[in-house]
């Protein structure tokens, strides 16, 4: 028999404990494991304990202190030992701040010796619901918050927890004053719940997360949730349940100049909200090109190639307030017109601009 798997991810270390402490003790026969990375000594820290108390407590020394070295060298195989030792059903996997549920999800998924121990019932993302908006939309970045998984980790704060929001399973806001709810409060959870996969609950406190709920629902299913979180998706933006939290979606069957773009990256980018969704260059006509930021934090990178599939610009864009009114212009004004992009037009240049995010053209297939 496989052993179920909770993650716990998020960056709010309360909230996560939180979780997986109301999850121990409302599952039977579970036991919780909790990494996390001592970046000052370079040391990954490993608690495992269950209802009777501690059972283990190790510190990993990592050949790099970050979160892909953590998964490899010690998360992942601490899954597996804890599923073959037999004593437990389910675990209870509190992931190291910053560390995406979908990277071990995606092990498992192309790993079948793994896979027949372990199941991923659910992937829960903690926040801190008494700061929800500021955490996700604002401008911090982890290492602002002392949550850094390494040295060079640049990562915003908001890019991550929202990203962990979108491939959840289930949403849970900890540290919400249910007796005092503000409209503050409301908003924070229209806010999840636009992020999050239409079907996601969203728990206001640790404590009213049901155990039993999760391991009686079906199972994580990593293509469904890859497919909602993917920056390809096709899939609407949920509508905002508030007045308070806006949506928009902008997209387009053309390129984007890669000059103009570069002059204003600003304008698309900077503010506080969620943008995410993919592009394409006229220079780089094959690669489908991701954008993913949060607060003012952009990240670009390459995805895969476009293959059969038409490409497109499309960004989406999740905020609360009053959305900014210059967004849609923007994004049009950076759009080519289809005599500058059409069958028999390419591009011919030495560099781009954009070779810092996406390497050099001559590599370009």
């Amino acid at each position: 028999m496989r052993a179920s798997v909770v993650l716990v991810t998020g960056a709010a270390p309360a909230a996560m404990a939180a979780t997986q402490l109301s999850l121990l003790w409302d599952l039977p026969h579970a036991v919780a494991v909790r990494h996390h990375i001592d970046l000052d000594r370079g040391v990954l820290e490993r608690v495992v304990s269950d209802l009777g108390g501690v059972v283990e407590r190790e510190e990993v020394t990592l050949e790099h202190a970050c979160v892909s070295c953590a998964l490899r060298e010690d998360v992942l195989p601490t899954l597996d030992r804890l599923a073959r030792d037999g004593r437990w059903r389910t675990i209870v996997a509190q992931l190291p701040v910053g560390a995406e549920g979908e990277q071990v999800c995606s092990v498992l998924a192309w790993d079948p010796a793994l896979a027949r121990r372990l199941k991923v019932a659910a992937v829960v993302a903690a926040v801190d619901g008494a700061s929800v908006v500021e955490d996700l939309l604002g401008d911090d970045t982890l290492a602002d918050r002392g949550l850094a998984s390494s040295h060079d980790d640049e990562r915003g704060l908001g890019e991550v927890a929202c990203s962990m929001v979108e491939y959840a399973d289930v949403v849970v806001a900890h540290g919400v004053d249910e007796a005092a709810v503000s409209s503050t409060s409301g908003t924070a959870r229209a806010l999840l719940q636009v992020l999050a996969r239409p079907d996601v609950p969203v728990v206001q406190g640790a404590d009213l997360l049901a155990g039993a709920d999760l391991l009686q629902r079906p199972p994580h299913q990593h293509a469904r949730t890859r497919a909602w979180s993917s920056h390809l998706r096709d899939a609407p933006v949920p509508p905002a349940p508030r007045d308070d939290v806006w949506t928009l979606d902008l997209h387009a069957d053309a390129p984007f100049h890669p000059e103009r773009l570069l002059e204003h990256l600003e304008e698309l980018a900077s503010g506080p909200f969620r943008t995410r969704g993919c592009f394409w260059l006229p220079t780089r006509p094959d690669q489908a090109l991701l954008w993913e930021g949060a607060g003012g934090h952009l990240a670009i990178g390459a995805g895969e190639a476009w293959g059969r599939r038409p490409r497109r610009t499309r960004l989406t864009y999740v905020g609360v307030g009053s959305p900014p009114a210059h967004l849609a212009a923007a994004f049009e004004s950076l759009l080519l017109a289809p005599a500058a992009y059409g069958p028999g037009i390419a591009w011919h240049l030495a560099e781009d601009g954009f070779e810092p995010w996406l390497g050099p053209l001559r590599d370009v297939a």
